[in-house]
Parts: C-alpha cells; structure tokens; sequence
C-alpha cells in the first residue's frame, strides 16, 4: 500500500503529510547511506515541513515547488545556510514523494520555483518521445539548466511567453564567448531541441527553434590534443591507492587510458557489465549499442579492489558511486571530467579546459597509430560506427605524413 493511501485512509484527504511520510522519507535516506547526524537534520526539516502542509490545509496531491518556496520563505531573518539546507531537504523529501510514495506531479506552473519541473517534463519527453540515451540526455540535462537557471536570474521566472528570437540569440552569443566550436555546436543543438519541446506543449505561440543560430564547424580542421604514453603512466601513477576515493578514480582512469571509453559509458557502466568469467566488459554506447571488450588484467585488479574494499551494500546497479550520501550512480560524464581534472592536478600537469576525459580516448589512438595500428584497428577499438571519424588521428602521425607530403618548392632549392 502507497503513503499516500495510507495517508487518506487515516487522517482524511484534506490534511497534508504525517509522521508516516516522514518516517517512510527516512527509512529511504538510511538505505542511500545517509549518516545518522544527517538523518536528525533532514527529519527535523521535514517534521516542520509536514505541520506547515497540515496548517495550510494542503493535501498530499497538491503539493509543488511553490509550495517549497513558500515554506522556506516562512521565517526570513535565517541564515542563508539554513534556508539553502531547508530547501534541500525538502526538495529531497517532495522528490521522494513523487517517485516512491506515488504522489502525482501536480499540472505545471511555469514560474521561477518550477524550473525544475519544467526540466523534468523536457528530460520526459527526451527519453519516451525523442527515444534519446541515458548518455545523451546526461549531455543535455545540465545545458538546459544553464538555460533555465538564467532565465530566473534574469526575469524571475521561466515563463516560455517572454522568450523571443533576441532573448534567446543573446543567451548563445553570451555562453560560446571564448568556447570551443563544440561547445557551441552543442548548446545550439540542445537550445533548438528545448524550443521544439515548448512549442509542441503549446508554451510559445511560434517554434523559436528557428532563432537559433547555427554555429559553422569545420570537419577534421585542427588535431586532438593528446598525452604522450609516459604522461598518461604518470597520471596513473598519481592515483592514492591507500582511499577509498583514490582506488575509485584509479579505476576509472584506467577503463578511459587503456579502453578509450568516454565519459558517459564509464558512468552508465553496471555491475552485470563485467563479465568476469569471459574476462570481457560489456561497454553502452552510442545509439543503445552494445560492445565487448577484453578486460585487461590491471583493469580488473583495479575493478576488484574497488568492489571488494569501498562500494559498498547498496540498491544502485552502476558500478561507481558517490563518495556521499546518496550512494547512487556518479551523476553524468561531467563527474568522471571532475575526476580527470583532479588527476591532472594531482600529476602536476595542466588541466585541460574541456574534454578532460576524452584525451584519454585521444590519447590511446594517437598511441596505436604511432605503433602502427590501422584506422580500421583503431575504429574498431573505439567503437567508431564510420572510419570517417578516426581519420582525424592520422593528423598525429607525423613521421609517415613526411614521408608522403610533397616538398615545398622554395626560391634555390627545395625547402
């Protein structure tokens, strides 16, 4: 039986929540690995935020982020710490109502407190409309916040009916400044993909999907960054194997430098993925395609050691977790670039700016191709549906490219 029916049966339909839902919120919070100490805080919040809804005459189905808004904005002399913790808190709990105790979203409001109702109903219509991947839409996920979020630091809401061309063109001229083409490339995407959403649901009266600029790419114009074999050995080296946090990151650096995998498929990675009696990983990657590839033995002995020692019992499949409460699945591939970004500074190299995953995966095929693999060997082992996409590696192959490019004629010899 639901909370919520529990709820209706007991203490009639026209109260807000119990100590039944509180209790049940915890119950919750306790199997994600949420600490004790933390657990006294989050039931206090959420104690307070039940009498609230019972004082307000809300019922269970009525509830909102407005309503969350409302309930933080009770006392306005606190500290802003302990407003931003009340708004987790309850957030959190609203979220557990929804998605555990079956309480229905209510219809969308489109004001400043629902952005991220907004979000979910866009993400909704990415994975049942679109058919995207839960790679794809991790890529997506955090871009249309960046949208929404300043759309509310802006005008205070994100109502589509103050959208225009301008407003929108602005916001991607704003964002691309000093960003690579595909960043922009990206964003532009994800902007038009959102305006065809709002204009499907009837919230803009023309598809402003049209505004947006394209932005020119240049196909295989400039070469991959990359690492040299004695840098990504260095990186690697730097892991601390003696933490929890260190064996963990160890792993996944090791699945990105010798697999080549991106960042998304590290995340998407789950247990029943790794075939240990075959020695292989099954790998989830673009298009829901699935491969396998060999489990190399330091990859596995990094795997093991993670298991075994820091993973923990919990109801998650994925195979890297938070570090914290929640122990859930890693967020999206920005977490893994958030790893390779420590990494980086732990070896004393220099962050890259953006892809910090990927350079890995350059990494690998500028190896291979130096040690005379072949564009069809190196496609094969990076997944690559077309082998146009591994043709830009031959960029790196610097000794045959002199071997084959014409002299340059110049005045008295050849330069």
């Amino acid at each position: 039986m639901k909370t919520s029916n529990i709820f209706e049966s007991e203490r009639g339909p026209h109260l807000g929540l119990s100590d039944i839902h509180v209790n049940s919120f915890l119950t919750h919070l306790r199997t994600q690995g949420y600490a004790e100490r933390t657990l006294r805080k989050k039931r206090s919040v959420a104690a307070s935020f039940a009498r609230w809804t019972v004082e307000k005459h809300l019922t269970i189905h009525d509830l909102n982020e407005s309503h969350l808004a409302a309930f933080v904005d009770r006392l306005p002399q606190r500290r802003k710490a302990r407003a931003k913790f009340e708004t987790a808190a309850v957030r959190l709990f609203l979220k557990y109502l929804r998605a555990e105790a079956g309480v229905p979203i209510p219809p969308l409001l489109i004001n400043a407190s629902d952005a991220d109702d907004l979000k979910r109903l866009y993400i909704d219509h990415l994975r049942k409309e679109r058919g995207l991947t839960k790679n794809s839409i991790l890529v997506y996920s955090p871009l249309i916040s960046h949208f929404l979020k300043d759309r509310v630091a802006k005008t205070g809401c994100v109502s589509p009916q103050t959208l225009d061309a301008l407003t929108i063109q602005n916001f991607l001229l704003d964002r691309i400044r000093n960003r690579s083409s595909e960043y922009s490339r990206l964003l532009a995407t994800v902007l038009r993909s959102f305006l065809r959403f709002l204009y499907l649901r009837k919230e803009t009266a023309i598809d402003l999907s049209n505004s947006v600029p394209t932005v020119r790419r240049w196909h295989q114009a400039e070469v991959h960054a990359f690492l040299t074999a004695e840098e990504v050995e260095h990186v690697l080296s730097a892991s601390d194997l003696s933490t929890p946090r260190g064996r963990r990151d160890h792993a996944i650096l090791l699945l990105l430098a010798r697999l080549g995998l991106r960042a998304g498929e590290v995340v998407a990675l789950e247990l029943g993925d790794i075939l240990w009696r075959t020695g292989e990983i099954v790998v989830r990657g673009k298009g829901r395609v699935h491969d396998r590839l060999p489990m190399l033995s330091d990859i596995g002995e990094a795997l093991v050691l993670y298991l075994s020692q820091d993973r923990g019992t919990t109801v998650s499949r994925q195979v890297f977790l938070r570090m914290y409460a929640p122990r859930v699945g890693l967020a999206g591939p920005e977490a893994v670039g958030h790893i390779v970004r420590h990494a980086f500074a732990r070896a004393g190299l220099r962050t890259p700016s953006r892809g910090a995953a990927h350079l890995f995966r350059h990494s690998l095929a500028t190896s291979m191709i130096r040690h005379g693999a072949s564009i069809t060997e190196i496609s094969e082992i990076l997944r690559h549906r077309s082998q146009s996409s591994t043709l830009i590696y031959a960029k790196v192959d610097f000794e045959t490219l002199r071997g084959v490019a014409r002299c340059w004629p110049g005045k008295g010899e050849v330069q």
